[in-house]
């Protein structure tokens, strides 16, 4: 019996491509071994499928979310890949500035600092 829903992994999988990029989801899919694979697959579907796929919160908003979220946690390379995500889901430099002052005043300067190392590296890359 497989550990996800096969309609939900494929909900997720288009998701998490349309957010994402499919070069790397289907790199990080390619580059699964027997130890990983069952996480990968439960991932997509759970996060991806039944978290994103609810169509209560539109996508942009949902990368606004995930970016106050991971900067607070503090977790910096989910940070800069959802951060390249959120542009793909329409977020704009501009409110890319207004999460991490948000980071800022709840989390602390340090943390914010942080997410505009990562932002800049996001921005730089997508604009060369």
């Amino acid at each position: 019996m497989s550990a996800f829903d096969e309609d939900l992994f494929l909900k997720g999988l288009e998701q998490r491509k349309a957010t994402l990029g499919a070069e790397y989801v289907e790199r990080s899919l390619e580059a699964a071994d027997d130890f990983t694979r069952p996480f990968q697959e439960a991932m997509t579907a759970w996060c991806w499928g039944f978290g994103w796929g609810d169509e209560v919160i539109p996508p942009k908003t949902r990368s606004m979310m995930n970016l106050a979220m991971l900067g607070a946690l503090g977790k910096m390379h989910e940070w800069e890949l959802h951060c390249r995500g959120a542009i793909n889901n329409g977020v704009t430099p501009e409110e890319i500035r207004a999460i991490i002052h948000v980071v800022g005043i709840y989390c602390g300067v340090p943390q914010a600092l942080e997410c505009f190392r990562a932002a800049r590296k996001v921005l730089e890359d997508q604009q060369g």
